[in-house]
């Protein structure tokens, strides 16, 4: 049990931090260097010690290593990372307390835009595939727009390379918790001035078993396809075009059961026949030269999520409602950075971007036996144009990071309400997104940052046009007058590395305007409305450290506090405290041993008001994960891992279900491995 876990305050962390450093910077004469972090949250590769955000990466053998289905689980354990979930495949991420809309997805650089009505977007982001996954916490309009108020998820995809030759790499994967069979395998193949990456996986996954039994309703099927071909005008500019495609089949959502709204009315379950993503990309790139080089990126891409939609009545064995509902976006996105000096890189751009939507929604009255049309809008469209400058210079020993950004935003449909209204409907939104961030390295150990972030999200489609079942099994009302979110964000952070030892910790407030939210009515239907403002504060920290050659400890702790100002309660479906520790290190030569225990706090801060009491506090746990991985040959590798070695029966706090009936985490579990190269 985990009842409680320390409340540390950023005076606790930072002493824990300086005996850490301490005894770090005292004996790292021969100890390897870890490796280092690399990431985009300034929309380049920079140095993460560099950068004055909190940001996570993940690499390619640090996904391999976690064998996750989807990108919540991979992500699970991350500081201020959290899980919203309603099955097995949907899965969000959700970021310092905010999730779905307020969080923008990417996969390499494209927006991935749809309504969410059940399930997760996250979950078509063909993380089989993926190279690595990288996360910037909290504010990021000025590069993102609208929406970008809790963060930014991107998935980066193998890209084709002017390698000579032919070379790739596959895996396959088998696991005890669901008799799940995963595989997946890349090729690039490159001559001249011409490159080739194909790749494809696959999932077959069964319901899950708890330590309570089988976890009913947490099967589906998956199948994902990238390619990519680039051309090499001359040293310096590129063509590319890439091809992506998902589909999920039989994929249903537990979490999303509820009293039906019609007689007979025990249950009704949302679930999804079939869902699939497309998306299209055509690109040229171009490196600049020189002392101060120009590059140049440009991109016009389409992407279209499709997806059914169903409610099955449980006691009539059927389903009573059909939703087949697209999203199709078309965006362009433009951008230059120039080098003006070897500490000064100017970067200016415009993304612009327009989704349509247009479900199919039929009704079944079980009474007289009929089909009606039921759709919650007509030809919704949304169009979307930003243009931002960002300014990245070093002083000294100071890097300071300015931006500056303008949306307009359009809104409209034919109408709403099965036709019922149709004027009043198109709105226009304008926002100007900011940031400053600074970072002072006082030596290589210790680097203070300061950074202010102002970000803003325009109300959805969902949340303006559609009445309809969403995830938690609530019915919303569609509400075309909701107002935009704006949040204003400011972080302290504390950041070092040397080799052998690196370490993160960061204080956050975050204060948001508007709050848009789904508002009780009654025990089955929620409208969309606007919270006057929500406050939203917390500390995540990280640090690893290489005790002995290759031998290396990990720890990582986050809280997040939200408050209703309107109420004065705590924000509905907050996450819990939470603490990671691990360690990995060699057995034998070619053998390697890791260890992973994660420590989650109950979770007894609810929204009573909010809620009306549905909001029930969760009880702590811990999980304990063993895994081994051996170096086969130098091309293959085969790893095998028990999950939640002591059996525990246990949910997140964020998991959907009427209370006492949320799905149950799988409980202990073998997976199986193996992974080669050519």
């Amino acid at each position: 049990m985990c009842p409680r876990l320390p409340c540390f305050t950023p005076t606790t962390l930072a002493l824990a931090l300086v005996a850490l450093a301490h005894g770090a910077a005292h004996g790292q004469d021969n100890a390897p260097v870890l490796p280092a972090v690399q990431v985009t949250a300034k929309g380049y590769a920079a140095s993460d010690l560099d950068t004055a955000a909190s940001t996570l990466s993940l690499s390619r053998d640090a996904l391999r290593r976690r064998g996750a289905q989807n990108l919540g689980e991979a992500l699970r354990g991350e500081p201020s990372v959290a899980v919203a979930q309603d099955s097995a495949q949907g899965q969000n991420p959700v970021i310092r307390g905010l999730s779905r809309e307020s969080i923008v997805l990417l996969v390499d650089g494209m927006r991935l835009n749809a309504g969410q009505p059940a399930g997760a977007l996250a979950s078509f982001m063909s993380l089989g595939l993926a190279d690595g996954v990288e996360v910037v916490k909290g504010g990021a309009s000025v590069l993102y727009g609208t929406g970008a108020l809790g963060g930014v998820v991107q998935v980066r995809l193998p890209q084709a390379q002017f390698q000579a030759g032919t070379h790739g790499r596959t895996s396959l994967s088998v696991d005890t918790a669901s008799q799940a069979v995963r595989g997946s395998a890349t090729v690039n193949t490159s001559h001249g001035d011409h490159a080739l990456m194909l790749g494809g996986s696959v999932a077959r996954v069964e319901d899950d078993r708890s330590p309570r039994g089988k976890v009913a309703r947490t099967s589906y099927d998956s199948d994902a396809f990238i390619g990519q071909y680039r051309f090499r005008l001359d040293g310096q500019r590129q063509l590319r075009v890439s091809a992506q495609r998902q589909q999920d089949d039989d994929v249903w959502y537990p979490g999303s059961t509820r009293p039906a709204t019609a007689a007979p009315a025990p249950t009704v379950t949302v679930h999804s026949p079939k869902q699939t993503r497309h998306l299209y990309e055509l690109g040229y790139q171009q490196q600049g030269v020189g002392g101060q080089p120009l590059n140049v990126d440009v991109r016009l891409y389409q992407q279209r999520m499709d997806r059914q939609i169903n409610g099955f009545h449980n006691t009539l064995q059927r389903d009573v409602n059909t939703n087949q509902a697209a999203f199709t976006t078309h965006g362009l996105d433009a951008r230059a950075d120039w080098q003006v000096h070897p500490q000064h890189l100017l970067s200016a751009g415009v993304n612009a971007w327009e989704m349509k939507g247009q479900p199919d929604r039929r009704v079944f009255n079980p009474v007289a036996g009929t089909w009606t049309v039921n759709n919650p809008f007509e030809n919704a469209t949304i169009r979307a144009v930003g243009v931002y400058a960002q300014d990245d210079v070093r002083l000294g020993a100071t890097q300071v990071l300015l931006g500056l950004r303008h949306d307009t935003l359009d809104s409209d449909a034919d109408s709403i309400g099965n036709g019922s209204i149709s004027t009043g409907l198109d709105k226009r939104y304008h926002a100007t997104s900011g940031n400053i961030g600074l970072i002072h390295e006082v030596s290589p150990l210790w680097r203070p940052y300061a950074n202010h972030a102002r970000a803003f999200r325009a109300p959805g489609m969902r949340e303006r046009f559609e009445s309809g079942p969403r995830a938690d099994g609530y019915t919303y009302v569609a509400n075309p007058e909701v107002k935009p979110e704006t949040s204003d964000q400011f972080e302290l952070g504390l950041k070092g590395g040397v080799p052998g030892f690196d370490y993160r910790v960061a204080v956050w407030h975050q204060r948001i305007e508007d709050y848009l939210t789904g508002e009780i009515i009654n025990a089955s239907t929620k409208r969309n409305a606007n919270l006057g403002e929500v406050t939203l504060r917390g500390v995540d920290a990280q640090a690893r450290w290489q005790i002995h050659p290759r031998h290396v400890l990990r720890v990582a702790y986050s809280q997040v506090r939200g408050t209703n100002k309107d109420l004065n309660e705590p924000l509905f479906q907050m996450p819990a405290d939470e603490l990671s520790l691990g360690w990995q290190g060699p057995l034998t030569a070619g053998l390697q041993a890791d260890v992973n225990w994660r420590l989650v706090a109950r979770q007894d801060r609810v929204a009573t008001q909010f809620s009306k009491g549905t909001e029930n506090a969760t009880g702590g746990f811990g999980t304990l994960d063993l895994g081994l991985d051996w170096q086969m040959t130098r091309t293959q590798r085969l790893r095998a891992v028990i999950k939640n070695l002591a059996d525990k029966a246990y949910h997140e706090h964020l998991t959907e279900g009427l209370s006492g009936t949320e799905i149950l985490a799988p409980g202990r579990s073998l997976q199986v491995s193996w992974t080669t190269q050519f």
